[in-house]
């Protein structure tokens, strides 16, 4: 089968496709043959070597991808799945040779749910990763409806899949994303709206007295958001580098997203009720990884890049 791996990682460093034996489930695991897999901030990541040991032994080779859609084609034992089934899944190791770029996937049952039946493989591959991270966020600022909550980078992946989330349950939401991007997330369930050119803590302070309760900074800001949330209020990065320190009292919480599939059937749930937005930005063949890859680098887009196996 085709698979894509990164062997040296670094800025020089390329993805590239080898033919490998077609792995086998073991206990607890599926097969899954691969019909979608999406293009994340994140193989970039692993491909120029950022993180290195912080997140990962040394190997040789790196499996790149994370989310997936298709079919269980092979099951081991002790699993609740069956040949046939639809699926949706996340391959969320880092340490492993081949993941979820691939013909075909093997993974933990706990990490993958039944996909859903409204949308195709290549809108519910783009469910696990970004879903789930917004779904841990939310669950780490542990907000009710008498909350107030700030999300950086609406209009992304994660930050569009928080604020449909955290809308709703009735949580008041100030999104931050570029300005012509506010009528999107609006349409999420934004209360309130705030352009990322913005000072974002005066801005903040304009619509809420002494800030925010809470935050989750999908964009990566760091300081500027913390300034925007209240004394000993709550704040949730997605990313380790921009983890601010806890300053005024304030509860950071870092939040790297793990399986869970009691989340994914969450996710899939909202999906078929029509009250989560997938948002497929361009397919590429498994083939054209390299060209996915750059058009990702290049920024700009709003939704995922799929590729088709």
């Amino acid at each position: 089968m085709r698979a894509v791996v990164v062997r040296r990682p670094g800025p020089e460093a390329v993805a590239e496709i080898i033919e490998v034996p077609t792995p086998e489930p073991g206990p607890g695991s599926v097969r899954v043959k691969v019909a979608a897999a999406t293009v994340n901030p994140v193989d970039l990541m692993v491909r120029n070597g950022v993180g290195g040991t912080a997140f990962a032994a040394p190997r040789d080779q790196w499996g790149i991808g994370w989310d997936v859609a298709g079919v269980i084609d092979a099951v081991g034992s002790g699993v609740d799945f069956t040949v046939g089934q639809q699926v949706i899944g996340i391959s969320d190791r880092l340490d492993i040779s081949l993941a979820a770029q691939a013909d075909y996937v093997v993974l933990e049952a706990q990490n993958i749910a039944p996909a859903p039946t409204s949308v195709p493989a290549t809108a519910a591959a783009t469910i696990p990763l970004n879903g789930l991270t917004a779904l841990q966020a939310l669950a780490a600022l542990d907000l009710t409806p008498a909350d107030s909550l700030l999300i950086t980078g609406a209009a992304g992946a994660v930050g569009g899949y928080a604020v449909e989330l955290a809308a709703a349950r009735g949580i008041r939401v100030i999104a931050v994303a570029s300005a012509a991007d506010e009528s999107t997330v609006r349409a999420f369930g934004a209360t309130d709206f705030i352009p990322r050119e913005a000072n974002l803590p005066d801005a903040v302070r304009a619509l809420i007295p002494g800030g925010v309760d809470a935050a989750l900074d999908a964009a990566a800001l760091g300081p500027e958001t913390l300034a925007a949330v209240r004394a000993r209020g709550r704040f949730v990065s997605v990313s380790v580098p921009a983890t601010p320190i806890p300053l005024r009292g304030t509860k950071v919480t870092t939040v790297l997203v793990h399986a869970d599939r009691t989340q994914l059937d969450e996710l899939v749930a909202l999906v078929d009720k029509g009250q989560l937005t997938l948002r497929v930005a361009q397919t590429y063949p498994l083939d054209a990884v390299a060209d996915a890859q750059q058009r990702l680098a290049a920024g700009g887009l709003r939704g995922r890049l799929v590729l088709i196996s």
